[in-house]
């Protein structure tokens, strides 16, 4: 089992910065891919960013304003966010992809809030 546990979100102005952190712990094997959605009320979950060992990827909705990082040493993804607007307000949810041989597991945290006022 792997435990995500998030921390940095918050209430911020628009325009306004903040920045998520994701710490995996537990059995981890090899964490292939980490990343952040988001989900708002009343909308589906939704990317907001993902990073492998080779690529890191956006939609466009955030791209050039979202920079997601990850820290391999000690299983821990960021997720730096400029810019922010009353639209990026959501409950924002880690994700971790660990692979093992023959196999691999998805696994989420609870979330965190992120409040863009106008």
């Amino acid at each position: 089992q792997v435990q995500l546990v998030e921390s940095g979100g918050g209430l911020v102005q628009a325009g306004g910065s903040l920045r998520l952190s994701c710490a995996a712990s537990g059995i981890i094997f090899s964490i292939n891919a980490m990343g952040w959605y988001r989900q708002a009320p009343g909308k589906q979950r939704e990317l907001v960013a993902v990073v492998t060992h080779e690529i890191t990827n956006y939609p466009e909705s955030v791209k050039g304003r979202f920079t997601i990082s990850r820290d391999n040493a000690k299983n821990t993804v960021y997720l730096q966010m400029n810019n922010l607007k009353p639209e990026d307000t959501a409950v924002y949810i880690c994700y971790a992809q660990n692979v093992w041989r023959g196999g691999k597991g998805d696994y989420w945290g609870q979330g965190t809030q992120v409040t863009v006022s106008s």
